[in-house]
């Protein structure tokens, strides 16, 4: 039977820990000077138009919104099906679920221009759009991880954390289903209409949350000097390894579903062969380098026992999943809409025209803001509250870790 594990805040009294504390916050404050500059001036200063309405930003934001339900991976892991090994980093990966969430969100409300509006969208809801629907799943998972998070800490709530991680699980598959359908259900757009969207943004949401939550793990321990057990971490890079094959499926069913389409044709050719930026990103930022390559990393018989190729891999995943959602958000709005299938149509107004997108610097920093403000969330919150274990050596997670590897040493001498 497993311990039941000890956790402690770290110390954070090190010049390293102040430095990066620093870091974050210049970061928090770029993008509240990006959002201001965007509020005084109008979404003219960034390269979003009225035909690119969801630009750089939206990629951030979806990113961390797709990877907070995937962060959770983990603690789901542990609660729902039993697996005690994961136990001990059951608090950190919801606290980074939450944490992510909230960096998401926070880009989603100030690239508004009039974040005060939100207060609209809170109060008035419209139940044919999925947007309505999302206030809802975002909101409602916030709290119930919180809630969890409260049953795994509290030694008295520790008998409902069981049931709460199984709503927190269920709950984070509709959120990341939703987030999807925002682009299955808009049929104008060519690029969005399909329903297996819903289910790769699944697969996205596995592979990205776990890449982060390896990174942030990875990292945690090595600047605390906290024992790191090879079993626990040699498990999660293959199950990432896994996720990122599920990514790579669901994204070539979706492709070859297009391509049999032929009037999916032309927005295939644009994406995958003809779109300039947008197939380069394909192939090469999403395929090889946030797939082929993190898989051969993963899976090599001596790479993978690397500590630092697994966290190389892990941000390749990252690089990767940015460059597919750059593709899937900016790419299918550039590829002009068919108006009138079967027609051509002309006009002054672009349209058949693929429409332009250069990001600008106030873009990506709105995005890095929300990505800072996430990892600050994180680093203050393991400071201090009790989140982190203090050892995840293999006899820690595994006590029988030992006596099986001195069984199996004894009957290979045998």
């Amino acid at each position: 039977m497993t311990a039941k594990p000890q956790l402690r805040a770290l110390e954070g009294r090190s010049g390293g820990y102040y430095g990066l504390l620093g870091i974050l916050v210049v970061a928090i404050g770029l993008g509240l000077l990006a959002a201001v500059l965007k509020s005084t001036h109008g979404h003219h200063i960034t390269g979003m138009d009225n035909q690119i309405v969801w630009g750089l930003p939206h990629v951030f934001a979806i990113f961390l919104i797709v990877a907070a339900s995937g962060a959770l991976n983990v603690a789901s892991i542990a609660s729902v099906f039993g697996r005690t090994i994961y136990k001990p980093l059951a608090p950190l990966s919801g606290l980074l679920a939450v944490a992510l969430l909230a960096g998401g969100l926070a880009i989603l409300v100030l690239d508004l221009g009039r974040p005060d509006r939100l207060v609209v969208a809170m109060t008035h809801y419209n139940f044919k759009s999925i947007f309505a629907w999302n206030i809802f799943l975002y909101t409602g998972f916030m709290a119930i991880v919180l809630v969890y998070l409260w049953f795994l800490m509290e030694r008295r709530m520790n008998g409902y954390a069981p049931a709460a991680g199984m709503l927190a699980f269920v709950w984070r598959l509709i959120l990341t289903t939703g987030t999807g359908a925002i682009f299955g259900f808009l049929v104008a757009r060519e690029a969005y209409d399909a329903a297996i969207l819903a289910p790769l943004f699944i697969a996205m949401s596995f592979a990205f949350g776990l890449a982060v939550f390896l990174l942030i793990t990875l990292a945690a321990y090595r600047w605390s000097e906290r024992p790191l057990g090879d079993l626990i971490l040699h498990r999660l890079k293959n199950l990432l390894g896994i996720f990122v094959a599920a990514v790579l499926y669901f994204v070539a069913v979706y492709h070859l579903t297009n391509l049999y389409a032929t009037r999916l044709h032309g927005v295939e050719a644009f994406l995958l062969l003809g779109g300039g930026v947008y197939p380069l990103l394909f192939w090469v930022g999403q395929i090889v380098l946030g797939s082929l390559l993190p898989l051969a990393l993963l899976f090599h018989p001596v790479w993978s026992r690397s500590r630092k190729v697994i966290a190389t891999a892990s941000a390749l995943v990252i690089l990767g999943g940015l460059a597919q959602l750059y593709v899937i958000i900016i790419g299918g709005q550039a590829y002009p809409m068919d108006m009138f299938p079967g027609l051509e149509v002309s006009s002054s107004f672009h349209d058949g025209v693929v429409a332009p997108y250069t990001p600008t610097l106030v873009e990506f920093l709105l995005g890095i803001g929300g990505v800072g403000l996430a990892l600050f969330l994180v680093v203050v919150a393991i400071r201090f509250l009790h989140f982190l274990p203090v050892s995840l050596a293999d006899h820690k997670v595994d006590p029988h870790h030992a006596t099986r590897a001195d069984t199996g040493t004894a009957s290979a001498g045998t």
